[in-house]
């Protein structure tokens, strides 16, 4: 799948698509939904299926302190994208710009002109364009007057309420990883590379692969069963902290991950972190000694949770 970076990256030979557009957060059951849809057309009309979806997204532009807690990173969101044979992922470039393009700007400027889009695919609550002013009915209008169709996919429940990505953010935030997995169709997980932390797990006998969230916000926190992708070819059992380790005065978040029975070098290696199960939330300890007791409880529970998962 290629990644277009930016509206100055589409070249004359991207012209041309069936396309749909959206943060598309987390790509869950309802997102899968829209991508076999324009899967399906794209063959039909044998024209390349496109995404086009921004970084940032809009909030983190407009409003940062209130954006809500990404699911994915852009890599992320590339590798899960890239599952449904898809040809190309525009990503544009979220800025002021951007932003006070026009409703009418972003059809015939963007779509039109640059893409050349033959055929839309929209979630059923799309808006679009400075304001939020574009409609679905404002695309059918313009869609008869440039030539390409645009159709509206329906909402995916699950226990009869919409699936999306504040929905799942909810879960998550509750503890419900078995709702959350439902909504997505598979594990929520987080990925990073492993970097060189301050090495205190390793004075109390649980040394830790640290992953950086960096400038995102974790939906989760607190400490996980999980089981961690990319150490070799299959998955390594493991008990996770996430959030700001108030033991040690952490100030920012970060992913903590102590694998079982593994005592290889990951540094610089990039792991998929996927959250089993919610042991507790984050707790501030008023000793080394109370933490280290605590987190011998945690590997123990956890280790008894993969051992019923594998029978």
């Amino acid at each position: 799948m290629e990644l277009i970076r930016g509206i100055h990256n589409i070249k004359p030979r991207h012209h041309g698509c069936v396309l749909t557009i959206g943060n598309f957060d987390g790509v869950h059951k309802g997102h899968q939904r829209v991508l076999q849809q324009l899967s399906e057309k794209a063959e039909q009309l044998a024209l390349p299926s496109v995404v086009m979806t921004f970084e940032p997204q809009p909030m983190e532009l407009f409003a940062r302190d209130k954006a809500p807690a990404r699911l994915a990173r852009l890599r992320d969101k590339y590798v899960q994208l890239k599952h449904f044979g898809l040809d190309r992922l525009f990503c544009a470039g979220f800025n002021r710009s951007f932003a006070n393009l026009t409703a009418e700007q972003f059809i015939c400027d963007l779509l039109v002109k640059r893409l050349g889009v033959k055929f839309l695919v929209v979630g059923d609550d799309f808006c679009f364009g400075k304001g939020r002013t574009g409609s679905f009915a404002m695309l059918e209008q313009a869609g008869r007057k440039y030539g390409f169709e645009v159709v509206s996919t329906q909402s995916v429940c699950w226990n009869d309420k919409r699936i999306s990505s504040t929905a799942i953010r909810q879960a998550l935030a509750r503890g419900d990883l078995r709702a959350a997995q439902n909504m997505l169709g598979r594990n929520y997980s987080i990925s990073g590379r492993v970097s060189h932390g301050r090495k205190l797990g390793r004075t109390i006998g649980f040394p830790t692969a640290n992953i950086p969230l960096k400038r995102c916000v974790s939906p989760v926190s607190g400490v996980y069963v999980v089981q961690v992708y990319g150490v070799s070819e299959q998955p390594i059992g493991g008990v996770a902290n996430i959030g700001q380790r108030p033991t040690v005065n952490g100030i920012r978040q970060q992913l903590e991950v102590h694998l079982f029975d593994f005592k290889a070098d990951l540094y610089g290696k990039h792991l998929n972190v996927e959250l089993l199960y919610k042991l507790r939330n984050e707790e501030k300890f008023e000793s080394f000694e109370l933490l280290k007791k605590q987190i011998e409880l945690d590997a123990e529970a956890a280790r008894v949770w993969l051992r019923q998962l594998k029978r």
